[in-house]
């Protein structure tokens, strides 16, 4: 049986995590430390409720005519979504195809796991830190070399429509014109949408 540990699930959420009404689903696990990480409890394997996919859409259904009246559903973040393969899958299987699913990610996962997933979900949110290795090697403590071949692949794979790039200003790690740089940089690669802002260090 397929199980997975949700440290979170936020319901309600409009036009924050994708189109109309949708709920946020966390999950446990990241292969990230990024610094500023406002999930870090994630990086505990112990940590959260254990779920299957069974028990989180009787838990997430008694939004459903939200979600059908908005063109809205579930949003799965964490940590990383895309490491839950089987269990996105199935929980597909139980809510049928009028749900709206987007995986919030940071898409440094392997190939595979974005290969199986794409076509059952509807959309992303792409949190790319920055295009710029060196500060994003810093700042997560991984390379975006698997990254950037993902997010390439993707834009030649759907609508680019369809994704979201969120490129974040981070104190002590890039600055203004590393922000405008990897803009432009996405821009090239074929990204139209993007959610640019500032971390917010507590």
């Amino acid at each position: 049986m397929v199980k997975a540990r949700v440290i979170g699930i936020s319901r309600h959420r409009l036009t924050t995590d994708g189109d109309g009404v949708t709920t946020l689903v966390a999950f446990n696990g990241c292969p990230l430390r990024c610094k500023y990480c406002l999930n870090s409890h994630c990086w505990d394997p112990e940590r959260g409720k254990e779920y299957t996919p069974e028990t989180l859409y009787e838990e997430t259904k008694i939004d459903q005519l939200y979600f059908l009246a908005t063109h809205g559903g579930v949003t799965f973040g964490g940590g990383e979504p895309l490491l839950q393969v089987d269990f996105i899958k199935e929980f597909r299987e139980r809510c049928g195809t009028q749900w709206q699913l987007v995986a919030e990610s940071s898409l440094n996962v392997p190939f595979e796991n974005l290969e199986a997933l794409d076509p059952i979900l509807d959309g992303y949110i792409v949190d790319i830190k920055d295009m710029n290795p060196e500060i994003y090697q810093a700042y997560t403590g991984k390379d975006n070399v698997v990254v950037l071949k993902n997010l390439e692949w993707l834009l030649q794979h759907r609508d680019p429509n369809g994704i979201m790039v969120r490129v974040p200003h981070i104190p002590d790690f890039n600055t203004d014109e590393d922000v405008v740089k990897s803009m432009e940089r996405l821009k090239e690669m074929g990204v139209k949408n993007f959610d640019e802002f500032n971390y917010i260090i507590r």
